[in-house]
């Protein structure tokens, strides 16, 4: 009886290979072919880009990354979890590290991995991992929404469909619908059900923060575009948070390869390509995408080498894997703002 139910997962997987491998090149072509017919425009913006422009703009990746730390550590602390703040940042920069693998599970797999260190449970790491990028997709398609009506005829042919999500990432969103979710996943699964359920107010603190989350990827974005000559700062900063979230949204759901990249690219040029000309707008979609990588890495290493990993605790694994509610280690004054 095994053979025969295996079967269709074999047949599944080589045809979903293919799928994806089919968008990922699709949407290679498609920059590729940006960047190929206008080279000579694309290589006179690149030169063109000064060293005071990419440094405000890394800055602003830097605090981003940072509030979106905030925001996933709202989520925990909303499941029971409190860790440390210099424990927090161990488990998250460096799960963050997994989007840059193939598949989108491998930030989840990290943080589980790490959080048992500081006796997270492990169905509150990845419930905390799941609810924050569910939080991100979603205040994202908020300003998607906002935005693509207001790019184009094109833009908005294109992806009208992110104005169809939105009701369902709102609704998602939800305390009460998050918590039956979970629920219910947790006894599917057999497992414990969660230590602690999720509240209305630790979900709107954890969403908070994606709102300079998204201001600082608009300020990141704003500042490549103001440098390559556009005119007009107030709406040209409007228009730069706006693409950004709602292409970073589009490359997420549509995205096979590592940290959505290849459609976020591409939504990037269509979006900001009808406002600005395609040339710039190729350039700084491939110098955003660039810095956020360092921005991640940058986070990452200093985690890693500059966080040291917790003394181990008796029973810190089985009071992880229960879900006991253990005190975390205390840390020197120091380490904590």
């Amino acid at each position: 009886m095994s053979a025969p139910s295996l079967e269709p997962r074999r047949r599944r997987r080589p045809l979903r290979t293919a799928v994806n491998a089919l968008v990922v090149a699709a949407f290679v072509v498609f920059i590729a072919y940006a960047v190929a017919k206008r080279w000579g425009d694309v290589r006179d913006y690149a030169g063109r880009l000064s060293l005071r422009a990419g440094g405000l703009s890394m800055a602003a990746v830097l605090a981003a990354v940072w509030c979106s730390f905030l925001c996933w550590k709202a989520v925990l602390a909303d499941f029971g979890s409190r860790v440390p703040l210099s424990g927090g940042m161990r488990i998250f920069f460096i799960g963050q590290l997994g989007k840059y693998l193939p598949g989108k599970l491998w930030p989840i797999l990290t943080q589980i991995r790490l959080g048992a260190e500081y006796r997270v449970p492990k169905r509150a790491s990845a419930a905390a991992a799941g609810v924050f990028m569910l939080l991100v997709l979603g205040t994202g398609l908020v300003l998607a929404a906002v935005t693509v009506p207001f790019l184009g005829g094109q833009a908005f042919s294109r992806y009208w469909w992110t104005l169809a999500v939105l009701p369902l990432a709102l609704a998602a969103m939800h305390p009460a619908i998050l918590n039956r979710g979970l629920g219910l996943a947790l006894r599917l699964a057999r497992r414990e059900p969660m230590p602690r359920p999720l509240t209305l107010r630790g979900i709107a603190t954890a969403a908070f923060w994606c709102l300079p989350m998204w201001a600082l990827f608009g300020v990141h974005t704003w500042a490549l575009a103001l440098d390559l000559g556009s005119a007009n700062a107030v709406d040209l900063y409007l228009r730069s948070t706006g693409v950004f979230a709602a292409s970073w949204s589009i490359g997420f759901l549509l995205g096979p390869l590592p940290a959505g990249a290849g459609p976020r690219e591409a939504a990037f040029i269509l979006l900001f390509g009808a406002t600005l000309p395609t040339a710039q707008a190729t350039v700084i979609a491939l110098v955003s995408r660039l810095l956020i990588t360092v921005g991640d890495v940058a986070w990452g290493l200093l985690a890693l080498l500059g966080v040291r990993k917790p003394a181990p605790a008796d029973g810190a694994a089985e009071a992880a894997e229960a879900g006991a509610e253990a005190p975390v280690p205390e840390e020197p004054d120091t380490a904590r703002r």
